[in-house]
């Protein structure tokens, strides 16, 4: 539109201009004698805004004060306001009597663009608005309905920003600023418009209040894939002019601005425009992850406050080693705070609600100052998982009840494994957080299990025996492994609950599998007739059914169970009338009987695969529940199936009819395509926060979800006006998979793998490793003062003495380059850097 060529004032100068209605209204009108001088006068790709005065009566004097009051704002936009004189015999379309001033006329050149009637311009904000929208008609598109929103977003992805604004009329302060910012940012950004109120609603997960105006800034450059929807950010203010510039001032800044100086001398666009900046401290070893957490709290303050990634390597800071995050105000004077927080809602909070989040105390001040010196060579692995390390921090001084657990050296080890039935071993690091966090759940376990006949507890520190642990091949901490005489030992790979823990040592007492010998007993193991030792536990049961004829199945079903010792209750049945028992449901040897809920319903499943490890998958799958409760424990096994999930997200147990129709759904036909399952957020509160993820507030509950985590993160959400029902939902499925649901959200590409891999310390181990030149190969005549430190603050529970004194056998590793040289090379030097290390014995 050739009036976009005029667009020559700066903004902030349209802003001070639009922001002070003159007081002389006159200072901008322009007079003309006759139409014929006006239109002689007009030139071309001007725009003017003309009323003819054939006479002037006194109901037409506000309407002339209100048009010469907006004349010099127009003017400003290169739009002149003309007052025209008509002459007594004039009788034109302009000056005839059916005009007589009830029109206003809007002219480019010489061609007429819109008339108003004067009824319409009842102030200078009416005024201004309806003229700008009348010339910037095919720049700011008007739209009716959702979809014609939807269209327009479709149409501007990855190419331009869109700038949604719903105002409840024309005419109005808001609909001037609109149209004010429109004029200005109009080649940037695309301009939205709109008076209908259900386009508002639609566009909101809440219920919009429609009697004032809103505004929504649209991301759609960013939103590179057409089915991914654009990220919409409110304007908080009230809609004026001067919020709106600061508004798209903000959304032009960089969403994360990274920061290589001292913040002290840090000015951004926020500090500008009065909003606090947040600093994400970062370093060299978690540059990604920061780069991730700080570009998701930028999302979510994005409006309130500015977000920067400070890197440690490249800023000496005079501040705690465990700070994390830094507020800058743009108050004058006022200091950075620098704070420990645990997670981003703190973060936001910090922002939202200063009053909730504490500086530092001055006395874990003190105390960190102290091991200042220590920490500046942090190795990667500190931060290996912040919050473990921060938990075992908190908790350092409670002490942990450790007399029911044997401590293990090298000279007990291998005597104290005939002393029971089955030892469980815990190999652990005395100076690693995770390894502290989990010798609490064992101290817990070891209270729980206390009297429990034929299991003996026990641990080694490899700090103190890194021989024993290398002979063992533990070479990642902390490890649980369950020794019996003359079997191989069996590592838990499960989770390092409590409960988790106790309920695989307690499973592991029984044969893996438990052999049967006559029908009755394998009838009775299918309806839940265990051993005293496997009465208790709530497993699903499974029975392997096998003939003389094979044994190749037998022997991978054997070994199968040995890896799955301690997770599953297994059973194997292998008699002459095994066919027998088999064809009673409906298989032939080789077979698995899955039986749930105590023989209540027994399925019958062929073996086609007769090697160990696809069995091993096989059953773990097998055993997955068709209608599962999602916990944190069992996600995992769901996750690994690699398909979309169907999940109602539940605020206490569902209803008998949700369940009965889920459950219907979950058996029919579409079982294979996806995870049909619930959440209960009473019992599994982490739903919260997944909730919060996919949408900007937790939806009313209950609410089901489609979430395809492997293929694009879209999450969509089950109408909430239909009834659960197996129909409405499959109903509602077809729509999804043919393309014509809109996604609630889309989850971003993130990793959620560890910041870092898990230590392999038998690699550590080798004599090239860097550290290990700082100890001197061993020589003839050395004295035995070159022994490797105790454990730093010593075992955990004081140990046996016997534990921290062992020359003979330090002195031959060493001499003999064992592995074990290496670990005491590499280990010092973490540990004398570990704030938990170093205090470990006071937990």
């Amino acid at each position: 539109m050739s009036a976009q060529k005029d667009r020559w004032v700066p903004s902030l100068f349209l802003l001070f201009c639009a922001c002070s209605i003159p007081t002389s209204g006159s200072a901008g009108l322009q007079q003309e004698q006759s139409p014929q001088h006006y239109f002689s006068g007009l030139e071309a790709g001007k725009a003017s805004l003309a009323f003819f005065t054939p006479r002037v009566s006194p109901g037409a004097q506000p309407f002339l004060e209100q048009i010469e009051s907006s004349a010099e704002a127009l003017q400003d936009y290169g739009i002149s306001v003309v007052k025209v004189n008509c002459p007594k015999e004039d009788a034109s379309r302009y000056c005839g009597r059916e005009n007589a001033l009830r029109k206003a006329f809007l002219f480019r050149g010489n061609r007429l663009i819109r008339e108003f009637p004067t009824d319409a311009l009842f102030d200078v904000n009416s005024i201004i608005a309806n003229v700008l929208f009348a010339l910037l008609f095919n720049e700011v598109k008007y739209v009716e309905t959702l979809a014609d929103l939807e269209n327009t977003e479709n149409m501007l992805k990855g190419k331009s920003n869109m700038v949604f604004a719903y105002v409840p009329a024309t005419g109005t302060a808001e609909h001037r600023a609109v149209m004010e910012a429109a004029f200005v940012y109009g080649t940037i950004h695309q301009f939205v418009l709109t008076t209908e109120a259900a386009v508002l609603k639609a566009t909101s997960h809440d219920d919009p209040d429609v009697s004032s105006a809103q505004l929504l800034f649209c991301h759609c450059q960013r939103a590179t894939d057409p089915a991914q929807p654009c990220r919409r950010t409110a304007l908080g203010q009230p809609l004026t002019l001067l919020n709106i510039h600061r508004h798209l001032k903000l959304m032009a800044a960089p969403l994360v601005t990274e920061v290589a100086e001292d913040p002290e001398k840090v000015s951004t666009v926020h500090l500008q425009l009065g909003l606090p900046l947040v600093f994400i401290l970062s370093q060299r070893e978690t540059y990604e992850a920061d780069r991730r957490t700080a570009e998701f709290v930028a999302w979510q303050l994005l409006g309130k406050a500015g977000v920067a990634l400070l890197s440690r390597d490249l800023v000496d800071l005079n501040v705690l080693h465990r700070s994390n995050v830094a507020l800058k105000t743009p108050d004058e004077g006022t200091p950075i705070q620098y704070l420990v927080l645990e997670d981003t809602d703190e973060v936001i909070t910090l922002v939202e609600d200063k009053n909730k989040v504490k500086p530092i105390q001055e006395d874990e001040q003190e105390e960190e100052e102290e091991n200042d010196e220590d920490e500046k060579e942090n190795n990667n692995q500190d931060i290996q998982d912040d919050q473990v390390v921060e938990a075992v921090s908190r908790d350092k001084k409670r002490e942990l009840p450790l007399e029911q657990i044997l401590v293990l050296t090298e000279e007990n080890f291998h005597s104290s494994l005939s002393e029971a039935a089955r030892t469980v071993v815990l190999f652990y690091a005395s100076w690693e957080a995770v390894s502290l966090a989990v010798l609490r759940s064992y101290s817990e376990v070891a209270a729980h299990l206390k009297g429990t006949l034929g299991v003996l507890l026990s641990r080694v520190n490899c700090w103190d025996w890194p021989g024993l642990c290398s002979q063992e091949n533990v070479t990642q901490f902390p490890a649980i492994r369950i020794y019996k005489e003359g079997q191989r030992p069996v590592t838990y790979d499960g989770m390092w609950g409590t409960e988790e823990l106790s309920s695989f040592i307690l499973l592991s007492r029984a044969p893996c599998p438990l052999k049967l010998a006559t029908m009755d007993e394998a009838e009775g193991y299918l309806r839940g007739e265990f051993p005293s030792e496997l009465s208790s536990h709530p497993h699903t049961s499974l029975l392997g059914v096998f003939s003389t004829a094979t044994s190749e199945a037998r022997e991978a079903f054997e070994e199968a169970a040995n890896i799955l010792s301690g997770h599953i209750r297994m059973g194997m049945y292998l008699e002459d009338d095994a066919l027998t028992l088999s064809r009673k449901y409906s298989v032939s040897p080789p077979a698995l009987l899955l039986a749930r809920d105590r023989g209540r319903s027994v399925e019958g499943i062929a073996l086609s695969k007769h090697i160990s490890q696809d069995m091993v998958q096989m059953i773990r799958y097998e055993l997955l529940d068709i209608f599962p409760e999602i916990t944190v424990s069992n996600l995992p096994w769901y996750l690994q199936l690699r398909k979309p999930f169907l999940i109602l997200f539940s605020a206490g147990d569902i209803s008998q009819m949700e369940s009965k129709e889920m459950l219907k759904l979950a058996k029919g036909r579409a079982q294979q395509a996806f995870v049909a399952c619930w959440l209960n957020l009473e019992k599994t509160p982490v739903g919260h926060g997944i909730l919060r993820t996919y949408f900007s507030t937790v939806p009313s509950l209950p609410v089901l979800l489609w979430v395809n985590l492997h293929a694009g993160g879209q999450v969509f959400e089950f109408p909430s006006e239909q009834s659960v029902t197996e129909v409405n939902i499959l109903s509602w499925l077809e729509k999804l998979q043919a393309g014509l649901e809109i996604p609630s959200s889309t989850l971003s590409e993130e990793d959620w793998k560890p910041p870092l891999p898990a230590y392999d310390f038998l690699q550590m181990m080798e004599p090239s490793v860097p550290e290990l030149s700082l100890h001197a190969s061993p020589q003839p005549g050395d004295t035995p003062a070159q022994h490797p430190p105790q454990s730093p603050g010593g075992d955990p529970a004081g140990g046996d003495p016997a534990s921290l004194e062992e020359p003979s056998q330090e002195s031959t590793a060493l001499e003999g380059g064992s592995p074990g040289r290496g670990l005491r090379g590499t280990a010092p030097r973490l540990a004398a850097r570990d704030k938990q290390g170093r205090r470990h014995s006071e937990l």
